[in-house]
């Protein structure tokens, strides 16, 4: 795998059979903030499908039930393909706010091994360490996408492979001149279209497209949907 710097630039990827994609959201946010970066997350979804059939993508947050700004976001990510399992900010004597969900991450991955031939995780947490060597053993291959400098080095240690978030920054950044619409990825089963006035033009002209009708793993989705209604949300009960 390696980032072609000599054309518009793509990452070239070798054949990963089905792909699971596993957002840390919380994580990805600070790390892309501190980079000054704003994700297109059809953007970063593309790049790391690369040329594989998506099985499922994941994008892991802890929500302020008072954010109407924030509730939107988590909306247009469910129009676009992605599973939101959030869980909501809970106070710490210090006045911190957040939300813990590592475990969830942890499980889903270990859930899912065996459906999928690839796994990539997007965060920097050394806390992973341990389920990324679970999901290796079972035989899958896994990969870790970050920010290098802020991603822990026994993180990377383990991974199958690590895609640097700085060194494609170009490719997963927003365009400003967007006007608020994306495309659709074309990942998405006919059945789970948002309505038409969402689907617009606009995107990136630049950024290298997936071709039209990128393969997923039907069999997947139809055995699967009422299996896991349940990740839509959870909550903390501790």
């Amino acid at each position: 795998m390696q980032f072609d710097t000599t054309t518009s630039s793509s990452w070239q990827f070798g054949h990963r059979g089905r792909v699971a994609v596993f957002i840390d959201g919380n994580n990805l946010f600070h790390a892309a903030r501190f980079h000054n970066i704003d994700i297109d997350y059809n953007k970063l979804l593309r790049v790391l499908l690369g040329d594989g059939r998506l099985l499922r993508a994941f994008f892991y947050t802890g929500v302020d039930a008072g954010a109407e700004r924030q509730q939107g976001f988590l909306l247009w990510m469910r129009r676009n393909g992605f599973r939101v399992v959030q869980k909501e900010l809970k106070t710490f004597y210090d006045g911190t706010r957040k939300a813990n969900l590592d475990v969830e991450i942890a499980v889903d991955m270990l859930s899912l091994a065996g459906r999928y031939d690839t796994a990539v995780l997007v965060s920097g947490d050394e806390d992973f360490v341990y389920a990324i060597n679970a999901v290796a053993y079972k035989g899958c291959r896994v990969e870790v996408a970050g920010f290098r400098s802020n991603t822990a080095p026994r993180l990377i240690d383990v991974a199958d492979f690590f895609i640097d978030l700085g060194d494609i920054a170009e490719l997963i950044r927003k365009d400003m001149t967007q006007t608020g619409d994306y495309d659709i990825p074309s990942f998405i089963p006919p059945e789970e279209m948002p309505p038409p006035e969402i689907i617009r033009g606009g995107g990136n002209d630049n950024f290298p497209r997936i071709p039209p009708k990128v393969p997923f793993d039907t069999a997947f989705t139809e055995e699967e949907t009422d299996d896991y209604n349940d990740l839509i949300r959870v909550t903390d009960e501790r």
